[in-house]
């Protein structure tokens, strides 16, 4: 859903878009999933398009290190005060790690969805599995057809 605000411009109101933060660094998912690779590892969130249509985020749920992921299954979920929402892994492997903050303060993943909102670190049983993610541009097609 895109973000935006009433203003007032004469006898009907505008609907004022705001802009969706979409780095160019990272790839995506058309599930609203971001990548940023570091080094032979992927770090995984969700994009601030999702945190925006999900609400205040109030608890997430994450696979243990050491757990197996398939590409594009449910990993975990992310549960807002509008709902529980599933959050798919964009590659196949191996948790190598995952975000404890947010058991503590979910909110991050609303507040910093790039930054300390992430949500797992992957080592991708096939690195070149990254090439075939959605580019910025490709992922900002998808959120404006949405």
């Amino acid at each position: 859903m895109p973000r935006g605000r009433r203003v007032a411009a004469g006898p009907e109101p505008v609907i004022e878009e705001a802009q969706v933060n979409v780095p160019d660094d990272l790839r995506y998912t058309k599930e609203h999933e971001w990548v940023r690779v570091e080094g032979p590892v992927a770090r995984v969130g969700i994009t601030d398009y999702a945190q925006d249509a999900l609400g205040d985020v109030v608890y997430v749920d994450l696979p243990a290190v050491g757990a197996s992921v398939a590409a594009h299954q449910p990993l975990g979920e992310v549960e807002s005060t509008k709902s529980v929402s599933d959050v798919y892994s964009p590659l196949a492997g191996t948790i190598v790690e995952r975000n404890s903050a947010i058991d503590d303060r979910p909110e991050l993943v609303n507040e910093q969805p790039y930054g300390e909102g992430w949500l797992v670190v992957i080592e991708p049983s096939d690195p070149g599995a990254i090439d075939g993610l959605l580019d910025a541009a490709a992922y900002r097609a998808v959120i404006d057809a949405s």
